[in-house]
């Protein structure tokens, strides 16, 4: 089998599970997020965009429901067993297989969790779902019970996150070696994956976002290439990915000179991000990293050009998105503690200026303050 971890670590894992599960009085757990099934199981693949679901029972056994294209994927990645096929036909409805394999399993009238929150289950699959279990058992929203485990690595999860650190570097000395007046956007964007790649990582979960000109301004991909100018100025957001771990990086890098605008946006990104490296220590929550964001940007009077958040806990991830559900915002509860991999993003956008600058990094938490996981540093950086 293709695992990334040995069985001891998934065995621990599960216990885990097991223990949560009990607290919340559940006789089982019905998993639709490929993160949660990878997270428990090592099952790799995409073909969660079909209709699949891992069952967890209270007593840690588990089986896979899956199509017949993910069979001997499950097989080969993971350490599930028990693997059950729904047949693709014309008028299928998975979700009464599965109603049926609950069934089976004895869980007629028991109290079941489900991972509604994810990309997992779509909406019209979801309405299946309800409509089979509705009277079958008792039914609760359990999306964020294996999130919440997965929030602290393991010390064999947090080498993952080093070697994706290692690559999200070389992503950078990649595109570093090219930004400068006349280089295309999609040679750099090539190089950035390409050293990914070349260095044994993955897909990212998203796509890199790369922008020069107006584009610098966007913090999304999107579709089109150009050759930057002079004086320029090329937003990057990218990350170093290994065994599906995400190691997220952003700079805004210039090209000719810096205006004094970008160096009045640069210094207050800074300054942003070490009082959210000051903040993001055990005792304090994610609200208080956004806080502390925030403070700084006002001060700066750049108010109306931040985001209403600013980071959030990376893992392992699948498509559409490399970001966990827990990020900085105001007032949120969620506790820092130590061993999370937290990426804080200083995010600039002067519409009226024209003028971009972003700036950001993961950190592994720890007793005390934060360790960056780059070996970049802070400047501002002109080509």
């Amino acid at each position: 089998m293709a695992l990334h971890f040995d069985r001891a670590e998934f065995d621990a894992r599960r216990d885990r599970l097991v223990i949560e599960m009990a607290e919340r009085k559940l006789d089982a757990l019905l998993l639709f997020a490929q993160e949660s099934m990878y997270w428990l199981t090592g099952y790799d693949t995409f073909g969660f965009c079909f209709f699949q679901c891992l069952v967890v029972k209270a007593d840690g056994s588990m089986v896979l429901l899956t199509r017949s294209a993910d069979l001997r994927q499950a097989r080969h990645t993971s350490i599930i067993e028990d693997i059950l096929v729904w047949n693709d036909r014309h008028g299928a409805n998975p979700a009464a297989e599965l109603r049926d394999l609950l069934n089976e399993l004895d869980l007629l009238g028991a109290r079941i969790g489900v991972e509604y929150d994810t990309h997992g289950l779509t909406a019209r699959n979801g309405r299946l779902l309800d409509e089979q279990l509705q009277t079958f058992a008792k039914i609760e929203d359990a999306s964020d019970l294996v999130p919440r485990l997965r929030l602290v690595k393991s010390p064999a999860e947090v080498e993952k996150v080093k070697r994706a650190a290692r690559l999200a570097d070389e992503a950078f000395d990649a595109a570093l070696s090219l930004i400068k007046q006349g280089a295309d956007e999609a040679a750099i964007l090539a190089a950035m994956q390409g050293a990914v790649f070349s260095g044994g990582g993955d897909y990212p979960a998203n796509e890199f976002v790369i922008g020069s000109g107006a584009d610098a301004l966007l913090c999304r991909y999107k579709a089109g290439r150009r050759k930057l100018t002079k004086n320029d100025q090329l937003t990057l957001e990218w990350a170093g990915v290994y065994h599906r771990y995400h190691v997220a990086m952003m700079h805004t890098v210039l090209t000719g000179r810096a205006s004094k605008r970008h160096q009045e946006l640069f210094e207050a990104a800074r300054d942003a991000l070490m009082a959210c490296e000051k903040a993001m220590v055990p005792g304090n929550t994610f609200g208080d990293v956004f806080d502390a964001h925030a403070r700084v940007m006002e001060s700066h009077g750049l108010t109306r050009h931040r985001l209403n958040a600013c980071g959030y806990s990376l893992g392992a991830r699948f498509a559409p998105s490399w970001m966990e559900p827990q990020m900085f915002y105001a007032g949120n509860p969620e506790p820092i503690a130590p061993d999370m991999t937290l990426f804080a993003h200083m995010i600039i956008m002067d519409s009226d200026a024209g003028a971009a600058m972003c700036l950001g990094r993961t950190y592994l938490t720890g007793e005390a303050e934060p360790a960056p996981l780059s070996r970049h540093g802070l400047e501002l950086i002109v080509k």
